[in-house]
């Protein structure tokens, strides 16, 4: 199993910055991809970064591209997710996800992002 525990969020102003980080323990060598998602109140849960286990190439949901950062510290297990000039559309409760190469997702309990306008 694969254990995530988020950190980082909390409430900013929009045009703001934040960076949320996710420290993975357990079988992290299983995870294949490990990123974030994010789950605004009424919407469903959605694709915001993610980062190859092997490999540097990051993906980026579209509404995030050239504002929002993932990278990977592999000696400490830790995936941060830096996000720039935040929008209010941003403000969502964001889950750390690691998914294995059989498509098995782990999910962090996740950490708010509140960004007022």
């Amino acid at each position: 199993q694969v254990q995530l525990r988020e950190s980082g969020g909390g409430l900013v102003q929009a045009g703001g910055s934040l960076r949320l980080s996710c420290a993975a323990s357990g079988r992290t060598d299983s995870a294949n991809f490990i990123g974030w998602f994010r789950q605004a109140p009424g919407k469903e849960r959605e694709f915001v970064a993610a980062i190859p286990s092997t490999g540097t190439n990051a993906y980026y949901a579209d509404s995030v591209k050239g504002r929002f950062a993932v990278s990977r510290d592999k000696a400490n297990n830790t995936v941060y997710l830096q996000m720039n000039s935040l929008k209010p559309e941003d403000t969502a409760v964001y889950y750390c996800n690691a998914r294995t190469r059989l498509d098995f997702d782990y999910w962090g309990q996740g950490t708010q992002v509140t960004v007022s306008s």
